[in-house]
């Protein structure tokens, strides 16, 4: 592919193999930025590159591949225009059963990656003066219910991290926006389902295994998520697109009804309702005999 001219506005986005990542690339693929579209395995981006947009491989939990993405776009443009942090899964099991390595494997990806992906475009944009991240965090981001101990703690620290971030690169022109999605009907819940299923291996003795089928059946099903605000993917591809491309944006955006009302509750009601609040939409363990 020919080196796009240094004018066109950049736009390097992780995690574009399937769902909003991908549906981001296209639509600011059709507003005229320069996309750089990455994934850990590039062969899931040729429909992509067809399009017109570079692709390149990129997996945000290994330094060399983030450092060449990164150095790709300022050889092409001087500098990385915009960084979509997208790249994340979600880990949902009981705290009890989750592996240290199934946690620091979640952390490695949704936040480690993502603040690394920061640090490198930063001394491009500083010396550009002008540059925009947009972190893609949750309205898991704001609580925490039964299951999803690690996925929305991941999503806390982003949170944490981008209004620390905020403050601190905005005298040098750079503007840090966060997306949070509520549910979204992509491919993200599978992945979330299959952690239930198979992060743990269940025994006659595990107090969790009817919790975990559980969880799953809700997580997995699509009718249950659309009843309860699942948003559509091609509506909260819109709201990343306006939160990317707005001169002046908003510090945060919410996706969906039930983001806003979830997290407005969470900021309201003591913790005694709010965990009635979960209980009542989301199954807990039965609780079993005590060994």
């Amino acid at each position: 592919m020919s080196t796009p001219p240094r004018t066109a506005k950049s736009a390097l986005i992780t995690g574009c193999s399937t769902g909003m990542g991908r549906r981001t690339a296209l639509a600011l693929h059709r507003l005229g930025y320069q996309v750089y579209a990455t994934a850990r395995r590039p062969e899931t981006l040729a429909g992509l590159e067809a399009q017109g947009m570079t692709t390149l491989a990129l997996d945000v939990t290994d330094e060399p591949s983030m450092a060449a993405a990164v150095a790709r776009v300022e050889a092409d443009h001087g500098s990385v225009g915009l960084l979509v942090n997208n790249a994340a899964y979600g880990l949902h099991l009981p705290v009890e059963l989750a592996s240290p390595e199934e946690v620091r494997a979640q952390f490695d990806t949704n936040v480690f990656g993502l603040i690394r992906m920061t640090q490198l475009v930063l001394p491009g944009m500083r010396r550009a003066r002008q540059g925009r991240i947009v972190n893609i965090s949750s309205m898991a981001g704001r609580f925490s219910p039964p299951g999803g101990a690690f996925y929305h703690a991941s999503k806390h620290a982003v949170e944490a991290v981008s209004d620390s971030l905020r403050l601190e690169v905005a005298p040098f022109g750079v503007k840090v926006v966060v997306v949070q999605p509520g549910p979204t009907i992509t491919e993200f819940a599978g992945t979330a389902v299959d952690t239930m299923q198979t992060g743990a291996t269940p025994d006659a003795d595990d107090p969790y295994a009817a919790f975990r089928a559980e969880l799953a059946d809700m997580y997995g099903n699509k009718s249950f998520r659309r009843r309860n605000g699942a948003v559509p993917a091609e509506a909260a591809t819109k709201v990343i697109v306006r939160a990317a491309t707005t001169r002046n944006p908003r510090a945060r955006y919410a996706i969906g009804v039930l983001a806003r009302s979830t997290m407005i509750a969470r900021r309201l009601l003591p913790d005694a309702a709010f965990d009635a609040v979960m209980r009542t939409n989301f199954p807990t363990p039965a609780g079993h005999r005590q060994p």
